[in-house]
């Protein structure tokens, strides 16, 4: 049996990468490869930081990643309600589906996996969410389940999730989709054509339009009725945070949550611009910002940037920007309801 972690990445997120992979190299406390699934094909960064590193490698299986394309297409296709609202909104039939690849994990070398976005950083042994998966086929450790049931499904659908799912089980179950755990196999091909079935039979309509990948990976742990543990819902009392927006103790460059070392600290919504500014040497301000340049520059830490503010002219051009992009979101909001007003 062999026990791995799986990561997601192109060249846009290669410094999270290299802090990734730093932290489980200190952190986890064995010896865990890697193996890096690719977001496209700009890669170059990516395969020089593989060469050098004797326990990563990069996921090249093209039909598995064909597979779950086509499976997301498919999925997204059957939801009629996502069709036409997006169709009026001038965007495509499915959005982002390269984010889909982060199921090739079920098709790479690792019995056992852990699957964790480039923009986390590991702060703890995983050994507790493997022996998880002795007993679950499906394991997470995010309170993503208290927020808002919208991100993840169609409010206007909630008969169709009462019916297929049941709104406890579906409530209780929603995870992020930047980390979790799994098996080679609990997903394969017969499950995703009777998944499919489903979805084309009306269940597509209750993933919410807000999302991409995150809606479909939750109703598809949900509907298939595999074992599920969350440790921040099934053991609240021991769970620990793990998104940024968090209050953590830094210690030696591990985070902690009253006194317990969290598992990982995930930057979600922080865009790949600004650690990209970050380590270019400008003080972006991200929370936990030192930690996060310590592992990136843990082989090379005279390469590490002194930090400064931007310059008045760069916070000037920015602020400059961000105005003409809400006035052009605003316009084009407007256009698409004077259209649906003629239609």
């Amino acid at each position: 049996m062999t026990d791995g972690i799986y990561t997601f990445a192109n060249d846009v997120v290669y410094d999270q990468l290299v802090a990734l992979l730093n932290s489980i190299e200190v952190n986890e406390g064995r010896e865990l490869p890697v193996c890096i699934i690719p977001y496209n094909n700009q890669l170059d960064k990516i395969r020089a930081e593989v060469a050098k590193r004797n326990h990563v490698t990069l996921f090249d299986n093209q039909e598995s990643i064909a597979f779950w394309e086509d499976f997301m297409t498919q999925a997204w296709k059957a939801n009629q309600t996502a069709q036409k609202v997006w169709k009026e909104q001038g965007k495509p039939e499915v959005r982002r589906v390269n984010f889909v690849r982060k199921l090739c994990s079920f098709d790479g070398p690792f019995d056992k996996f852990i699957y964790m976005d480039a923009d986390t950083l590991l702060m703890n042994s995983v050994d507790p969410i493997y022996q998880k998966l002795n007993d679950y086929d499906w394991v997470v450790n995010d309170f993503q389940y208290k927020s808002e049931m919208h991100y993840i499904y169609n409010p206007e659908k909630i008969e169709i999730l009462d019916k297929v799912i049941g709104l406890e089980k579906a409530k209780s179950q929603i995870f992020c989709a930047g980390w979790f755990a799994s098996k080679k196999g609990v997903f394969n091909p017969a499950k995703i054509a009777e998944l499919l079935n489903y979805l084309k039979s009306g269940d597509a309509e209750v993933l919410s339009l807000r999302g991409s990948d995150q809606p479909l990976y939750n109703y598809m742990v949900s509907r298939s009725g595999i074992s599920f543990y969350n440790f921040a819902y099934h053991n609240l009392e021991q769970a620990t945070g793990s998104h940024w927006s968090s209050t953590f103790d830094v210690v030696d460059n591990v985070l902690y949550d009253k006194g317990q070392k969290i598992t990982y600290i995930h930057f979600m919504s922080i865009s790949a611009g600004k650690f990209t500014q970050l380590c270019g040497g400008e003080d972006v301000k991200i929370p936990y910002q030192d930690v996060f340049l310590h592992y990136r520059y843990l082989k090379s830490p005279s390469d590490r940037p002194q930090l400064k503010p931007p310059s008045w002219l760069v916070q000037v051009q920015r602020n400059l920007k961000n105005a003409i992009a809400k006035i052009s979101d605003r316009v084009i909001s407007k256009i698409r309801k004077i259209k649906r007003g003629l239609s």
